[in-house]
């Protein structure tokens, strides 16, 4: 019998955050605490750009981000927000969508199923993301309940189950 396998990812879909995005940029718009503070939140290249004329403001933008961000599931793990910054009269907040398994990641994934998963499941490391086979599905189904227990700093989809 040929191995079951399923890869383990951590991918973004950009449909999904450009929608949040324009939805937290309608409510943005309409809410009355944002009147005349010059605040906005836009794409700037592959970065979020925040921006308000005081740290509360643009902090309070994020927050309206983030919120729209879980309502369509997206991770905020997946979200990297940096610090405000004061530019001239404006603060703005920078923020970018984590994408792809870092190696380091991938083989501390790879250590807790060789540690705590069934035994006769491999993981393998193939660029981004991790490959995990087994001869029995259920195997599997006991590695994506203990990946998904697991409190890890970066988001995690699982794809691909065959």
């Amino acid at each position: 019998m040929a191995d079951s396998s399923f890869d383990i990812v951590s991918k973004v879909e950009r449909q999904e955050v450009d929608n949040a995005l324009n939805q937290a940029s309608r409510e943005i718009s309409q809410r009355y605490d944002f009147k005349n503070v010059g605040a906005s939140i836009a794409w700037s290249g592959e970065r979020i750009e925040m921006r308000a004329n005081s740290e509360e403001r643009v902090k309070a933008i994020l927050d309206v981000f983030e919120s729209k961000l879980i309502k369509r599931g997206i991770s905020l793990k997946a979200l990297d927000a940096g610090e405000p910054q004061a530019s001239g009269k404006e603060y703005k907040i920078f923020a970018s969508l984590q994408e792809g398994i870092s190696q380091e990641n991938a083989k501390k994934i790879a250590k807790i199923i060789r540690d705590e998963g069934p035994k006769g499941v491999k993981a393998q490391v193939q660029g981004d993301e991790l490959r995990v086979s087994s001869k029995s599905r259920d195997d599997l189904q006991a590695v994506i309940t203990l990946i998904k227990g697991k409190d890890l700093d970066f988001a995690v989809q699982f794809v691909n189950y065959r």
